[in-house]
């Protein structure tokens, strides 16, 4: 057990962390939905019916998909474009895909490197990929859900309100869709720049995002 908590104690934290959240998500939401219907004169729901809600569902998929699109995109961009001075960084003549000798596929993969990466054509290729991708479509899908269950939600509001419901294509032209997804995405561009750019001159001791304590500013893609 000690050596399944220090091999995956990252992992295992904000697993719980996560977990943690969701319940106090639940909880405070519930209490705000149930504030909702007592003011319009509404039954009251139990946590079991408001963990199947699109109000619960449309708040955990709009922070999910622009945390993805945060990675996505940070993924993609630190590959070319580079921050002097920040260990998120990659040296500044290292911009690029690399050489497959740095990359060790094909001929100079390691005797325990992935098996794709020993093959020619598209496996080689799609496991060089394969992070964007993922997080692509996991971004993609949490959009979606996002879009679906905010749909009814917003429905529900037009409802109560004795308005006429929107078709899904209506809800995507709609600003609620658009206010959402913009109010994440704003945030987490704040965070990665912040990140970029605090860690050039701040250090955290010990952590692989900082630099070591006493490296210089300058010094780029460094981390301790």
């Amino acid at each position: 057990m000690k050596k399944v908590l220090r091999n995956h104690g990252l992992s295992l934290a904000f697993g719980g962390l996560l977990l943690l959240a969701l319940v106090g998500q639940a909880v405070s939401g519930l209490a705000k939905e149930n504030g909702d219907a007592r003011d319009h004169g509404l039954a009251l729901i139990g946590m079991g019916e408001y963990l199947t809600s699109s109000s619960f569902a449309v708040d955990v998929a709009e922070n999910w998909q622009s945390e993805y699109l945060q990675f996505l995109l940070y993924i993609l961009l630190s590959v070319w474009f580079l921050q002097k001075g920040s260990p998120e960084s990659k040296p500044l003549d290292q911009a690029g895909r690399g050489t497959d000798e740095e990359q060790k596929v094909g001929r100079f993969a390691l005797p325990d490197s992935p098996r794709w990466v020993t093959m020619d054509g598209w496996r080689r290729s799609l496991y060089s990929h394969s992070l964007g991708l993922v997080m692509g479509l996991i971004f993609l899908g949490s959009w979606s859900a996002q879009l679906v269950a905010g749909h009814a939600a917003n429905n529900v509001e037009l409802l109560r309100e004795l308005k006429e419901p929107l078709t899904l294509g209506g809800y995507l032209a709609a600003p609620d869709f658009w206010s959402r997804t913009f109010q994440n995405w704003q945030s987490e561009f704040l965070a990665v720049a912040s990140m970029v750019v605090l860690s050039i001159y701040l250090r955290e001791r010990g952590s692989p995002e900082s630099k070591p304590v006493g490296e210089p500013h300058e010094s780029t893609g460094v981390s301790g």
